[in-house]
């Protein structure tokens, strides 16, 4: 029973080991802030492509089709 419990703290500090010492953001408590590995320099660059400034463009052109229709309005009632 005793050589169990041995492997089960062996695999539990492997564990805790591995988790705290290979984290991708290390965590500063003093300063409450969290900041990128030391490595992330090291990465390389990903390049994101600039996004179109109305994402729908059909949804855009049948809002201004839309939008340039006039509206038909009910007649006004006139006074006595």
């Amino acid at each position: 029973m005793k050589r169990n419990r041995g492997w089960l703290w062996l695999v539990a500090g492997a564990c805790l080991t591995a988790t705290t010492a290979g984290g991708c953001q290390t965590w500063v408590p003093e300063a409450g802030l969290t900041l990128p590995s030391p490595w992330y320099l090291k990465h390389q660059p990903q390049y994101f492509p600039p996004s179109p400034p109305f994402p729908l463009p059909r949804e855009l052109a049948n809002l201004e089709e839309a939008s340039a229709k006039e509206i038909p309005s009910a007649p006004r009632p006139t006074g006595p």
